[in-house]
């Protein structure tokens, strides 16, 4: 008994001590807001109350609303085209890169049992019958044989005193978490390249509409034009120059096919499959947009952002594995028990005085090892360092990313709106010119010029809400949104 106390007594002990520093989510520069959000209307209003009531508390409470961010959003509020919602939905059950994520983290959760597993004892059994006849012979004598049979039970504990293989325990789990972050990361970036990708098909669709749509009417100004020349009322060089339309417009007909099926074969890829057609919802001009873009508190993208978080879990197990190499500057300690039957017959194994057990204990302290403690405590005090400054890297990038995404949306949203009146504008001067050649008041180049003109805005409007659309994507990625389920 007074054994057996002892020995819980020491095992009491040897969970209660933990070398190494313990984690503390280090300081970050976080800015109050963002470069490039445009102020709420609450914000707005709240500081024109203010200016007209100058007895108003100075110290005015955010409202509610500038703690919302469309990262806060599901991907399926904020792309409603039930086509491209299947696209997703399809990528993230097939796509290889999610699944090789996914892959990652079961590889860390087995890491992680075969660590903690370090913190327990193990006790193994066995069992032996060795018969042994042995010849005479001048060395060993007559005619021998022997027999032993035995059963037993060994036990050994290496006790983590120093709190070893708990630190181990304790990066192995950060490292399972940051696994489970980055598979949410690769989520988030799958489902904002679907989506862009898909974006960029519909955009291609149009284009393409406007060039068939553009050549037939070409053509059919083409038909005038000969029957003109034909009749002497006008000149072969306004036949050519309507050639030129139709040519300039049939040409753009072949490029952007190709690319229309060089971008169904990525997005093919993107879902998991080989090259083939993509199904397409909605056009490109009624894709529906938020009509307001909230971005939240930058202090919400540390706890939104997948690949902040992954970084902070890495930077989580790197701290914990400096305690793993300092507790090599303190003694091993280990319990050993082994107990069990030995007997040269069967029969007796389990009576008489056949009975045997062996308890002890060893400790181990290192002396000299060549200054190798020493270096990898420093190897891991780095790699913590190291781990510290790709978190704040990755923090700062993220604002940047979300900075740039904002002014982005806010600047293609105007050009958008801008174009639309520049093309509109091109519409009707080629209307026009068509009118005043008909009537006679305007050579063909007129025509040309404001054709060409035309067609290009078209083109340009297309790409115009393209970008708007491609910016939306790309500040939903970085507000931290898409991995949400």
């Amino acid at each position: 008994m007074k054994r057996l106390a002892a020995l819980l007594a020491l095992m009491l002990v040897g969970t209660g001590c933990t070398v190494g520093p313990n984690y503390k989510r280090p300081t970050v520069d976080v800015p109050g807001g963002y470069r490039g959000a445009a102020p709420s209307s609450q914000e707005t209003q709240s500081g024109k109350e203010q200016k007209e009531d100058p007895s108003a508390e100075a110290a005015v409470q955010p409202p509610q609303a500038a703690t919302l961010s469309l990262g806060d959003e599901k991907w399926w509020d904020v792309f409603q085209d039930k086509q491209l919602q299947e696209l997703i939905r399809t990528a993230l059950k097939n796509n290889y890169d999610v699944n090789i994520a996914a892959a990652r983290i079961l590889k860390a959760q087995a890491q992680l049992g075969i660590t903690r597993a370090d913190q327990l004892p193990t006790l193994s059994a066995g069992a032996a019958a060795i018969n042994a006849d042995y010849p005479k012979s001048e060395r060993l004598g007559p005619n021998t044989e022997t027999s032993i049979n035995a059963v037993d039970a060994s036990f050994n504990w290496q006790l983590d005193f120093w709190g070893k293989y708990r630190r181990a325990t304790e990066a192995s789990r950060a490292n399972l978490l940051a696994a489970r972050w980055a598979k949410e990361y690769v989520t988030s970036t799958l489902v904002s390249d679907v989506a862009a990708s898909y974006f960029q098909l519909r955009a291609l669709d149009l284009q393409l509409e406007i060039s068939r749509r553009t050549l037939a009417a070409r053509k059919e100004s083409l038909k005038l034009t000969q029957t003109l020349v034909s009749g002497g009322a006008t000149n072969m060089l306004d036949q050519r120059q309507a050639e030129q339309l139709v040519a300039a417009a049939a040409e753009n007909i072949p490029a952007l096919e190709k690319r229309i099926e060089q971008q169904e074969n990525y997005i093919s890829t993107l879902l998991g499959n080989n090259p083939g057609p993509i199904a397409r919802g909605l056009p490109l001009i009624e894709q529906p947009r938020p009509p307001e873009v909230p971005a939240g508190l930058p202090s919400g993208l540390l706890e939104r952002r997948p690949d902040i978080r992954e970084a902070e879990e890495q930077l989580i197990a790197a701290n914990a594995y400096i305690g793993v190499a300092k507790a090599a500057y303190y003694p091993n300690i280990s319990l050993t028990a082994n107990a069990g039957y030995a007997s040269s017959a069967l029969s007796s194994l389990f009576t008489g005085p056949a009975g045997f057990w062996a308890f002890g204990g060893t400790l181990a302290q290192p002396i000299f090892a060549g200054g190798r403690i020493k270096s990898g405590v420093r190897y891991t005090e780095a790699q913590q360092q190291e781990s510290l400054l790709m978190y704040r890297k990755t923090i700062q990038e993220a604002f940047r990313g979300v900075s740039d995404s904002l002014v982005a949306y806010q600047k293609d949203r105007e050009f958008r709106e801008y174009h639309e009146q520049l093309t509109a504008a091109a519409q009707d001067s080629a209307r026009l010119s068509e009118v005043r050649y008909s009537g006679g008041r305007a050579s063909y180049l007129e025509v040309l010029t404001n054709e060409t003109n035309y067609f290009n805005a078209e083109l340009g409007l297309a790409q115009a809400r393209l970008n708007e659309l491609l910016a939306l994507v790309d500040l939903y990625r970085n507000l931290g949104g898409g991995w949400q389920s």
